[in-house]
């Protein structure tokens, strides 16, 4: 039996992960397991999490996920653990669309059955504020709430005039205030905060953040007051036993390829995959004796340079493609493999060269929301048909635009209107700006697997 939580927001940038982060530290101070959690597609903050509470940070997602598959996951890294913090998306009822609750933190909070802390950011607020929380309380009376939390306060006495504010206009009761600090927000760049990668939490700053939350909540009555959770034991919630004799799949994980779904890599994993760790950046070259590959998304265009430098690695990575090695790529791996990439100075730099692409930074955001994938012809992902859904966010594109034989993704997102053809493939080499979510089909995960199978053999055949 352990306790769980939500930490939710009136909207973005109220300061959520500040109090998600703030309260697992305290936590993990006090000696309690933590199990982290982030609803929606990020993989920023939970890197953070995983950083503060020492544990791997889950993504819960209602619609690119099926509540059955959330709940399995929930209680599947929940396990062992006294408390589960999840790190709402966005505010607490956005999501997919505007008409229903897919996607959002209140319908993770209702199919986990778990109670909701709203953040409020309180910077030149004071009676509104009751205002505020009034309607977020009665907007979905399936919800429950654990109570409000103040962010952004000006003083001590601005939460006295907020408390007085809230005492005869909602139910919910509140949990304290946090003072504004500069010196706990993490910094931002063009795909939301700094990566953990690139700007890690230090001990001092871990304990700034459980300062924070010790002294501004009262984290002693909220625990006390959470109900504990019980659900069966998950089953098989990732992937099967592992064959005896596993494939090779190197996946390029360091400071530019750091984007991944851990659900992701252990279902590859789970279908008969062994796992080998290598850096695009700094390694001279591939692990030996590889099946396949996987690049994950992350930011390459902060570190063209060292990519374009690193020769050996773009050349054996296009030797690998050219030779039939089935090779997946998303969005900042998709990049690489690309044949240049331009920054946001305008200088091109030499990738791998897999696609006959090139891309380009922009100075505005691209493209932004959910997709749903239908594969139009079979690929290392599956059979023609096969449904998987994803989340596509960046801020760059292809210099030219690909002919439409070139591709396998017919695409599907909030609007109607018909979206490019996406999905490149050259060989058996599929790259695409799509963050797909093996979760929402776990046979993929096995046909990609599959496909590293037959390439063994194929190779071990020739050799």
């Amino acid at each position: 039996m352990i306790k769980g939580i939500v930490i939710a927001g009136t909207h973005s940038g109220c300061g959520k992960t500040t109090v998600s982060l703030g309260m697992m530290a305290a936590l993990v101070r006090r000696g309690l397991r933590v199990a982290p959690f982030k609803v929606g597609p990020d993989f920023i903050d939970p890197g953070h999490h995983s950083r503060v509470a020492g544990a791997p940070s889950r993504n819960l997602d209602g619609w690119m996920l099926s509540r059955e598959y959330n709940r399995r996951t929930f209680l599947k890294a929940a396990e062992g653990a006294d408390v589960a913090v999840v790190e709402g998306v966005m505010g607490l009822f956005d999501g997919y669309d505007g008409k229903t609750e897919a996607g959002s933190t209140a319908q993770i909070a209702k199919w986990l059955g778990l109670p909701v802390v709203l953040v409020v950011d309180a910077r030149s607020m004071a009676r509104s504020a009751a205002a505020l929380v009034q309607g977020f309380e009665n907007f979905d009376p399936a919800l429950r709430f654990a109570g409000v939390v103040f962010n952004h306060l000006g003083s001590h006495r601005h939460l006295d005039y907020l408390q007085e504010a809230l005492e005869d206009a909602v139910r919910m009761p509140c949990l304290g205030g946090i003072l504004r600090d500069e010196a706990l927000v993490i910094p931002e760049r063009h795909l939301g905060l700094v990566t953990p990668e690139d700007h890690p939490l230090d001990d001092d700053g871990i304990g700034r953040l459980a300062d924070r939350v010790e002294g501004g909540l009262g984290l002693n009555k909220l625990i006390a007051e959470l109900p504990e959770i019980a659900g069966p034991a998950p089953r098989n919630a990732h992937g099967s036993a592992r064959p005896a004799h596993p494939v090779r799949i190197g996946v390029a994980r360091d400071n530019a390829f750091c984007f991944y779904y851990p659900d992701n890599l252990e279902l590859l994993e789970g279908c008969g995959s062994h796992l080998v760790f290598f850096s695009p950046m700094q390694d001279q070259g591939l692990p030996p004796d590889l099946d396949g590959m996987v690049l994950g998304g992350g930011y390459p265009e902060l570190f063209a340079d060292a990519l374009a430098a690193n020769d050996s690695m773009r050349r054996q990575i296009r030797e690998q493609s050219a030779a039939g090695m089935p090779i997946y790529a998303e969005c900042g791996g998709f990049m690489y493999l690309c044949d240049e990439l331009q920054d946001h100075l305008g200088r091109l730099f030499p990738m791998a060269g897999c696609f006959l692409f090139k891309t380009r930074m922009l100075p505005r955001l691209k493209a932004l929301g959910y997709r749903e994938v239908r594969l139009t012809r079979d690929t290392i992902l599956g059979r023609r048909s096969r449904v998987i859904r994803g989340h596509e966010f960046h801020y760059s594109e292809l210099m030219e635009t690909p002919s439409a034989e070139k591709t396998v993704y017919r695409i599907a997102g909030r609007d109607e209107g018909q979206r490019p053809l996406e999905g490149y493939v050259s060989r058996r080499t599929l790259g695409s700006y799509i963050h797909l979510h093996f979760g929402s089909a776990p046979q993929a995960a096995e046909a990609l697997v599959e496909s590293c199978r037959t390439y063994h053999a194929e190779r071990t055949r020739s050799a």
